[in-house]
């Protein structure tokens, strides 16, 4: 049987197939598999359902899922679903989008001395502390997902063709709503590549929205930006960057701050 990675943190809804299985007289489903059905709620993870189960342990319910969600009785939760929020509040242009903290700030001016000097050399500086705290291995067949946010075409093509290069998924997003949009989209990408200058939106407050997010704040950030000033490298690293390549940037080096962030190199 092929298999699909489940994750502890995962979360599954029963879908209209599931409900109408749940409240049948008679089912194919295993006991353990329609017990797995019915505490499914959209909310709650895979290591949290194992742990109220009580006659199911995490491996076995990692091991059921995928063969709940081939049958169509579960898919994997909405962002909205899994947080009980309005996903659009957090991306409203009308509303200011929170700043950093003071003791953020105070951390992120002294790594962003600590870090001068490499991205001076180097035109790149990567943090090691902002790494994300999930790595995510995507489901058998499955490629890692990059969001590369930039609106120049040129820029945007030639970003898809290093991530296609590769063997990443290239999504791309150009304007507030494309980005919207995106981050809408499950599974989330496992790293967005950002640029600072959007014609509607800018880098920054999309980074300080998505870290503020529940469900978005521990995908990996690397910022793309023409003007590396030391005011910015504070701002996005207050922020929450994982960290920041300047423009024009050389293709080897977007290659290796990439690899190095997702945790390849």
């Amino acid at each position: 049987m092929e298999h699909l990675a489940v994750y502890p943190e995962d979360v599954y809804a029963i879908t209209e197939k599931g409900q109408e299985e749940l409240k049948r007289g008679s089912t194919a489903l295993s006991v353990k598999a329609l017990g797995l059905l019915v505490l499914m709620d959209g909310k709650s993870s895979v290591q949290e359902i194992a742990a109220r189960a009580g006659n199911l342990s995490e491996p076995e319910v990692e091991l059921l899922i995928p063969e709940l969600m081939r049958d169509g009785f579960v898919v994997p939760a909405s962002i909205a679903l899994q947080e009980g929020l309005d996903f659009s509040y957090f991306f409203d242009a009308d509303k200011a989008a929170p700043g950093p903290s003071a003791e953020a700030k105070a951390a992120a001016q002294k790594e962003a001395e600590d870090g001068a000097p490499a991205l001076q050399r180097d035109r790149y500086y990567v943090s090691i502390a902002r790494r994300s705290s999930r790595v995510r291995r995507p489901a058998d067949g499955a490629a890692i997902s990059v969001l590369a946010v930039e609106d120049d075409p040129d820029l945007s093509r030639l970003l898809q063709f290093m991530l296609k290069q590769e063997k990443f998924e290239a999504r791309t997003a150009m304007n507030r709503d494309e980005v919207v949009a995106e981050l809408r989209k499950l599974p989330s990408p496992d790293l967005v590549l950002l640029d600072v200058m959007l014609p509607d939106a800018n880098g920054f407050d999309i980074l300080a929205r998505m870290k503020q997010h529940p469900a978005l704040k521990v995908i990996p950030v690397i910022m793309l930006t023409g003007e590396a000033t030391r005011e910015n490298v504070v701002r996005g690293l207050a922020e929450g960057a994982d960290g920041y390549i300047t423009k024009p940037f050389d293709v080897a080096i977007l290659r290796s701050a990439v690899k190095y962030v997702l945790g390849l190199a």
